[in-house]
């Protein structure tokens, strides 16, 4: 029961950049199955975030490397530059 409760939370957890902007929202976590870590996040995006329309991505969908999160609290906050590299 705890890790339903656990995913409830995080599936409504809202991704921003470390310098403010707005990306999207928590779709999926890709969890390395050996060892249990996670290794990205998958974010369905804000197609109105400034950030994102300067990425030109191709669909709603962006693979977040888990090494770019910054802090986990009310929302993921994600280093701007390590998104932009990616």
């Amino acid at each position: 029961m705890y890790k339903y409760a656990i995913a409830r939370q995080l599936a409504t957890k809202k991704l921003i950049t470390n310098r403010g902007d707005n990306i999207g929202r928590l779709i999926d976590l890709m969890v390395n199955e050996q060892s249990g870590e996670i290794e990205s996040i998958l974010v369905e995006v804000d197609p109105a975030s400034a950030f994102i329309q300067k990425l030109s991505l191709q669909g709603n969908m962006l693979e977040i490397p888990y090494k770019s999160v910054l802090a986990v609290s009310d929302v993921f906050i994600v280093d701007e530059g390590q998104v932009q590299k990616e």
